[in-house]
């Protein structure tokens, strides 16, 4: 009898090893869930799980040209939140460097933006001209690794706004100069102009920009072909679209390089010496009574 209760003991010890073992070799479900959960949220398939929203102006600032109709602060700032709404639901995390009407001063704004890592930073604009005939929508980078993002904004806009393509430009404004992530400002048409303009007071079309600018953030291609206009216009002002085929040639335009100043520099600092020292030995003269005797030239030069 103690024999064979040694012997259950033992194979009863040797199942529990075994089924043990087992269970360490292959994971649960919860930590199998929880490991394709990391795996899903992982930021290696995008450049950055942070965006930075710069909604342009706000408060005393109205942004614009001198007696706009249209406020171009309130325009921007619809924009951006409607962005952002839009950018929680594909799950990135959102910093407004404002969501109100108050001023924000450009250094504020790169603070904010540079005070997160692994960020982009995405500034909303709308232009303005003196003269009316002046649209269409143009893109603004200054960081080389910006380009990209610029590119992919840049061409969903373009695929679902009916307005002229300007183009993708590298300047160095303010806020894409200093900001340490990549960063672009883009500028979603003329609210000086009468058809844009009206394009920019209609939900259904601010609405759009934010989904085509979050298209872009998430890489996504453009649309192949433009919505037609009448469905943002009132239908007692609708206005036909240009026809749109596709995407053709590069929408990048190249800045013209910048002039050396250092030859101007040293001219003009030639020139105020030389207008100094004439001006103190006129004064000279003024006071000896004399006339300054005029310098001679020659010939060739006088013809």
């Amino acid at each position: 009898m103690r024999q064979r209760f040694s012997h259950r003991s033992f194979v009863i010890g040797w199942l529990s090893i075994a089924g043990l073992a087992c269970a360490l070799a292959s994971p649960s479900p919860s930590s199998a869930a929880q490991s394709k959960s990391r795996e899903t949220s992982a930021p290696s398939s995008r450049p950055s799980t942070v965006v930075v929203i710069d909604a342009g102006h706000g408060g005393f600032d109205r942004g614009g040209i001198p007696r706009q109709r249209i406020a171009e602060k309130t325009m921007t700032l619809d924009v951006a939140l409607r962005l952002r709404k839009k950018l929680l639901e594909a799950g990135y995390r959102v910093v407004m460097t404002r969501d109100s009407d108050v001023f924000v001063p450009l250094w504020g704004r790169v603070a904010i933006a540079n005070s997160n890592d692994n960020a982009i930073f995405i500034c909303i604009h709308f232009n303005s001209a003196t003269r009316a005939e002046a649209n269409g929508i143009e893109t603004y980078y200054y960081r080389r690794d910006a380009m990209t993002l610029a590119d992919n904004i840049h061409r969903n806009v373009i695929a679902g706004a009916p307005s002229e393509n300007r183009g993708i430009r590298r300047r160095g404004y303010y806020v894409l100069r200093k900001t340490t992530s990549p960063a672009v400002l883009v500028e979603c048409g003329f609210l000086t102009n009468p058809t844009e303009g009206q394009l920019a007071l209609t939900t259904a079309y601010r609405d759009k920009l934010a989904e085509e600018v979050t298209r872009g953030i998430l890489g996504k291609p453009a649309l192949v072909a433009r919505a037609p206009a009448s469905h943002y216009y009132p239908p007692a002002t609708e206005v036909e679209a240009q026809p749109f085929n596709g995407y053709v040639g590069t929408d990048f335009i190249k800045a013209p390089p910048e002039r050396s100043t250092s030859r101007h520099r040293k001219r003009s600092k030639a020139a105020r010496s030389k207008k100094s020292a004439h001006h103190r030995t006129a004064q000279r003269s003024k006071d000896s009574g004399r006339t300054p005797a005029k310098k001679s030239m020659p010939e060739s030069a006088e013809d």
